[in-house]
């Protein structure tokens, strides 16, 4: 139950990150097209790039949280390996 709580939480967290992304990119072209399209597109880019990076911390938690559980896979089979053969 915890992990679709998580999952859950997860999908939510990157879906609304990508709407900031989306419309935050908007809004930042269009607060600085005042000062030029040149300039404008380049606080643009900029303004994704550092959101992109959000975007990958939030995918780095769920690769992670997944390598654990199969860890935790991968324990509790070597686990029962060992208890057989040194028995």
């Amino acid at each position: 139950m915890q992990k679709e709580h998580f999952d859950k939480l997860m999908g939510f967290l990157l879906g609304a990150s990508w709407a900031i992304v989306l419309f935050g990119a908007l809004i930042t072209f269009n607060l600085f097209l005042y000062l030029g399209l040149s300039l404008s597109l380049f606080f643009t880019i900029i303004f994704i790039v550092l959101s992109m990076f959000f975007i990958m911390a939030l995918d780095a938690f769920v690769i992670n949280r997944k390598r654990l559980e199969e860890a935790k896979k991968q324990t509790k089979l070597l686990e029962k390996l060992y208890s057989k053969h040194t028995k």
